[in-house]
């Protein structure tokens, strides 16, 4: 599906006011469209240069992604998204406090409930790889904290929308190769046992962080790099034969987090922008066929990918700070197919217009397409000249007849906003910037 942009030609003008009176009434408008392709995010934050909220949910919108995995619930990220769609798990991992039934039932009240239903919150995380640390109180508090979570969800009636889960690290197998011999830790079984029991019981996923770079990492003599990169399957097929052994066929596996670094130190081998290009494009490739495991083929799948951006204040070795498939300022770090896709303007940078009429920005998308904002209040083109593949001035683009796929989808911010998408057919002039009757600067916009 093209984008395309929007001229204010008579043919148009019940077009334009039934967009508007859309808008008025938020009413959102769909139609068929290509499906987007499904895998997550995990969205981190650890980091001094990261664009704005609003910014980043208009990129993952240009790149499809439909979900998205915070480490918080932190509610500039959640208000940015609002009306989107976009699926969130977010999280917590104070399991002391969250033991607490009162306090679970607070965090939940503040953190989860006052974005519902603007913000399709559907899981929350307790913790983070928590049994393969060395915390035993922290292992003990997890299940109860997850229970006061569940628990709280029910008493605000939420619980038919958002489960609980906690992400593990693929160290909680004891045997992972081959996959249908997968077993977890006998000396992690008595917290893993009531766990499963409690996923099976509330219908709840178990999430798993695997990094098969890890693995390469420290044995690249023994562990074939071919095989990593071109079969990228993370130990999927293991916790399902480990959950099996406990009696569990019942519960579904996601892998919440993995990834490949782009850059790392000297001693992290196989830390290059090519690798994490195929172990990350191989993998968007499996999802995008809906391919499953070889023990679970019919079932697609299910993966979020570590991390959106490279996060520079990250501790430990190089690597750590280089998982990103873009770089803050919204340029990949390496390709494998979002090379074009780009954010607008920050509105902490942006002013806004106080003129009543209306005014067009554009910005690129995924693959050279435009989208155009429209600001029912106006606002300024300030920071739109990124639209390279726009006419600019006194430009007229042919085309042949005019076939239009329209899908609005009603964000609100500071106004509203309206994306108008489709297949442009039609020969469309647009005016020169001495053409006030338009009362726009294509010009300036299009610089």
């Amino acid at each position: 599906m093209e984008l395309c942009a929007v001229f204010f030609s008579s043919a148009f003008s019940l077009l334009l006011l039934l967009l508007l009176l859309s808008a008025a009434n938020d009413v959102v408008v769909s139609a068929a469209t290509s499906p987007p392709l499904k895998f997550g995010i995990n969205y981190g934050q650890i980091a001094n240069n990261l664009p704005h909220p609003t910014q980043v949910s208009g990129l993952l919108q240009s790149l499809s992604v439909n979900r998205v995995k915070l480490y918080d619930a932190d509610p500039a990220v959640l208000a940015a998204f609002a009306g989107t769609g976009v699926e969130f798990i977010v999280g917590n991992e104070d399991l002391h406090n969250l033991t607490d039934a009162r306090k679970a039932r607070a965090w939940v009240a503040q953190h989860v409930q006052p974005f519902l239903p603007a913000t399709r919150i559907t899981c929350v995380t307790v913790g983070n790889e928590v049994l393969s640390g060395k915390d035993t109180a922290a292992m003990q508090s997890l299940l109860p904290a997850m229970q006061s979570v569940h628990q709280a969800l029910l008493d605000l009636g939420l619980a038919g929308r958002v489960n609980v889960s906690t992400a593990h690290s693929v160290n909680i197998l004891a045997t992972s190769y081959p996959p249908s011999a997968g077993a977890f830790r006998e000396d992690l079984a008595q917290y893993i046992q009531p766990l499963l029991n409690f996923h099976a019981e509330v219908g709840s996923p178990f999430l798993v962080n695997a990094y098969p770079f890890f693995a390469y990492k420290a044995s690249p003599a023994s562990v074939s790099l071919p095989y990593v990169l071109f079969e990228p399957n993370p130990g999927i097929d293991a916790v399902y034969a480990a959950m099996k052994a406990m009696g569990h066929a019942d519960i579904t596996v996601r892998i919440s987090e993995t990834g490949w670094p782009s850059k790392g130190d000297d001693d992290e081998v196989g830390a290059t922008p090519q690798n994490a290009a195929a172990y990350n494009g191989n993998l968007m490739k499996r999802i995008a066929a809906g391919e499953g495991t070889p023990l679970k083929p019919a079932v697609p799948v299910d993966v979020f990918v570590f991390a959106l951006f490279n996060e520079d204040m990250k501790p430990g070795p190089s690597s750590e700070r280089n998982y990103g498939l873009f770089y803050p300022n919204g340029t990949p770090v390496y390709n494998i197919g979002f090379d074009a896709a780009s954010f607008s303007p920050s509105p902490t940078t942006s002013t806004f217009s106080s003129s009543s009429r209306p005014t067009v920005m554009g910005r690129s998308y995924l693959s050279g397409k435009i989208c155009l904002d429209i600001f029912a209040s106006g606002a300024s083109c300030e920071g739109c000249r990124s639209v390279s593949a726009f006419p600019r001035e006194d430009s007229r683009v042919h085309f042949s007849s005019i076939v239009w796929i329209l899908k609005i989808v009603i964000i609100e911010h500071r106004r509203r906003v309206m994306y108008i998408i489709g297949t442009p057919t039609q020969e469309i002039v647009f005016p020169k910037e001495s053409d006030s009757s338009q009362e726009l600067n294509w010009k300036h916009r299009w610089q």
